[in-house]
């Protein structure tokens, strides 16, 4: 009989102990899930913070809050490559000769004033290329999914973009993208809906918005950087 009870005994001590093991897998499982689908969240906020700082650069210093101009400018515009021919020697620098000042006196074509600051060799021409192979040069990407938020089931991002007054009162143009955890944690069961929920409480009780979002459109410029950077 004592033999019989130790045998049932090591059995329920195995059970527990494969309990306890799957619980702990399944935490680690769920918490590697979270990870990557905020990995893949994050990589297209800084997709839309690249196309959003293409697009500042040639419309008067203005972000773009509309998706479908933004992606319309993915798709069509162009981006500024300077292709270099020759290098400044430390002598021409000491005598006050830049970049741009080099530049001046080549595209002025006066033979004689390119002789003598030495330039016969230097040459900077601008060509441009396609924005779209530039910054997203790889396999699948679809300028059109720039605006949905991944694992959200078609939710998109909220895009804002205004000017904003500094505390000095300079009027500087900043952007915010943002997505909520409630979005891009969908489908996770209750161990995601109890996740969304806790996340949301903590981002309540410190200020702080509950989710993956780049810029502030606030007082808190920040150079559009992710609010997990």
């Amino acid at each position: 009989m004592k033999k019989v009870i130790n045998v049932i005994l090591g059995i329920c001590a195995v059970g527990l102990l494969f309990v306890c093991w799957r619980s702990i897998r399944d935490t680690e499982d769920f918490d590697a899930t979270v990870k990557a689908r905020e990995n893949v969240v994050k990589a297209r906020l800084m997709e839309i913070r690249s196309a959003e700082e293409a697009y500042k650069a040639q419309h008067d210093g203005v972000y773009c809050a509309d998706w479908s101009v933004l992606i319309n400018f993915v798709k069509t515009g162009k981006l500024p490559v300077v292709m270099k021919q020759g290098v400044l020697t430390e002598e021409q620098m000491n005598k006050g000769l830049t970049e741009a000042k080099a530049a001046a006196i080549v595209n002025g074509g006066d033979a004689a004033a390119i002789a003598a600051a030495g330039l016969q060799n230097f040459k900077r021409d601008t060509i441009w290329v396609s924005l779209q192979d530039s910054l997203y040069n790889y396999e699948g990407f679809v300028a059109d999914s720039l605006r949905y938020i991944p694992f959200s089931e078609g939710d998109t991002f909220e895009i804002i973009a205004v000017p904003n007054t500094t505390r000095s009162g300079t009027i500087i143009q900043v952007m915010e993208c943002n997505a909520p955890d409630s979005s891009f944690l969908k489908g996770m069961g209750k161990a995601g809906k109890r996740l969304i929920y806790n996340r949301a409480e903590e981002a309540n009780a410190k200020g702080a918005y509950a989710g993956l979002k780049i810029g502030d459109a606030g007082n808190n410029w920040n150079n559009n950087a992710g609010n997990w950077e």
